[in-house]
């Protein structure tokens, strides 16, 4: 009975990190979204298994003799490819939408429109030469450890929006999905800690933490007065601001 118990509870393990994986990367595995609100904890895991092929391949490419430079570029290009490019479009539909348009409703209206305007080129080609910098300067300080945890606390980060913050349109996955369980977002943030810590250290993880939570509540205040709630787009938009935190907090702290 106790086998048949543990072999239960790891199929539902294993269903819960697919699930995830499937939501946040282009990876193709079998999902059940309808376990989503349950699986929302798995969240940190799809962040360590994305951001640990970054590292390898950063960690190839350098070793090779390629450059920071270069093996920083193709690091970037690989996550961007495992990821579908769905938080990068996250922040450029985000910046559009938040400061192109007068009204709530003409913000979702542009938010949703697959044309990127002048906001949203600024605000991606910013984001990625922030985070180009940030990489290389973790690969100057071999803190290969700090890219991962960013990516493991940013990922923690999107479901306390998705719990706290209501959907603001009356349609989209945020509305399929249903809020996610309380239970599920708090075994996340432990996952993503344990994991952090075991990368960057007590202190490193404990402030990094601090100042997500800082910039999750702030982000979350904006979108709350600009579109009055959240958005897949701001979910994404959450994991970049996040990740890039989280990175400017373990290169201080080398």
């Amino acid at each position: 009975m106790t086998g048949r118990v543990k072999f239960s509870q790891m199929q539902t393990f294993w269903q819960d990190v697919k699930t995830s994986m499937a939501v946040l990367s282009r990876l193709p595995v079998h999902a059940r979204f309808d376990r989503l609100p349950l699986a929302i904890w798995a969240f940190p895991v799809v962040g360590l298994v994305i951001s640990t092929a970054c590292v390898l391949l950063l960690m190839i490419c350098d070793w090779i003799g390629l450059g920071i430079g270069l093996s920083v570029a193709l690091a970037m290009t690989l996550g961007v490819m495992m990821t579908g490019a769905m938080h990068e479009d996250g922040i450029a539909d985000t910046a559009d939408g938040f400061w192109g348009g007068w009204t709530a409703a003409r913000r979702l209206e542009i938010m949703r429109d697959s044309q990127i305007g002048t906001y949203g080129v600024l605000a991606l080609v910013l984001v990625m030469l922030a985070r180009f910098s940030a990489l290389s300067a973790t690969v100057n300080g071999f803190n290969y450890g700090a890219i991962i945890a960013a990516a493991i606390l940013s990922r923690a980060a999107m479901p306390y929006v998705m719990l706290l913050l209501a959907p603001a349109r009356a349609d989209g996955l945020s509305v399929q999905t249903g809020r996610p369980d309380r239970k599920a977002v708090t075994l996340g943030a432990g996952v993503a800690l344990a994991l952090s810590w075991a990368l960057v250290g007590f202190v490193s993880t404990v402030v990094a933490g601090c100042v997500c939570v800082v910039v999750i509540a702030g982000f979350m205040r904006l979108a709350k007065a600009k579109i009055g709630g959240q958005t897949g787009d701001v979910l994404g938009a959450t994991q970049v601001i996040c990740e890039l935190a989280a990175l400017a907090v373990f290169i201080a702290a080398v």
